[in-house]
């Protein structure tokens, strides 16, 4: 945690962790209580023998730290954490800050689905490299761009982050009955029209196709919901273009959080 004010908390992507969220995390502290956190089997968080519900694990932070509400500023698999808290909790929830957000059920493209086997693939195997490299290459350098058009660091922090949840998730890829990834609100991908908190939905230029789909969809389906695309980045914007990312959310949560 870091600074004072209302209350922010940062939910990681999931070929990331909370480290993603350097970029923002003294602009966001100079006005707001800001919390980061990993996720379990992410970062510092291993996987502990189980069930359990992100969604679950993230009220008990909110809660256990004495937050009465927060906003939640969230990026891609870290969105779907989020809504599902705000139609389980919405008694915590703020504001929603959805970047590259997905959703279950979401019918997705030959390519993605590729991508999906090739990592699954890699990990049955157990060459984690490859399976980084099929990340970084799909989600990082993002659609129609070389590898070199994207900055060098972000690339290798994202490998850094991504390598480390494969260490913790290896098990789960060989033998898929270990994960014990729960609901905490069963159906709720259904009831995202009753989420009543105001919403910003963001999605890269240069992400694929199905993540726009999806940024049209939240964008309907969200009753409070405005939409923006940020120029120059891929599936993670807030590491790409960190600046028009935090002007953006920052002036979002300003007119949008009470102190």
């Amino acid at each position: 945690m870091a600074g004072d004010g209302p209350a922010v908390a940062l939910i990681h992507a999931g070929i990331c962790d909370s480290r993603m969220w350097e970029p923002q995390w003294a602009g966001f502290a100079r006005d707001h209580r800001t919390i980061r956190l990993d996720l379990r089997g992410f970062g510092r968080s291993e996987l502990t023998p189980g069930p359990f519900a992100h969604a679950r694990d993230v009220a008990t932070l909110i809660e256990e730290l004495g937050v009465e509400r927060a906003a939640l500023v969230a990026a891609s698999y870290g969105g779907q954490v989020a809504m599902e808290l705000a139609v389980a909790r919405p008694d915590l929830v703020e504001a929603l800050v959805l970047a590259d957000t997905s959703l279950p059920g979401h019918d997705w493209s030959a390519p993605v689905r590729a991508v999906f086997a090739e990592e699954e693939a890699a990990m049955e195997r157990g060459d984690l490299d490859a399976a980084v490299e099929a990340i970084l290459r799909f989600w990082v350098d993002g659609h129609g761009r070389p590898p070199e058009a994207v900055d060098p660091e972000v690339r290798e922090r994202v490998r850094v982050m991504q390598r480390r949840a494969f260490e913790f998730q290896l098990p789960i890829y060989q033998d898929p009955k270990k994960d014990e990834e729960e609901e905490l609100e069963p159906g709720w991908a259904d009831r995202i029209g009753t989420i009543w908190a105001p919403a910003l939905v963001l999605v890269g230029e240069h992400d694929v196709a199905d993540f726009h789909q999806l940024a049209d969809r939240l964008a309907r389906e969200l009753p409070r919901a405005t939409a923006g695309t940020v120029a120059g980045a891929a599936h993670l914007p807030s590491m790409e273009r960190p600046a028009d990312f935090d002007q953006r959310v920052l002036a979002f949560l300003a007119e949008h959080q009470t102190r």
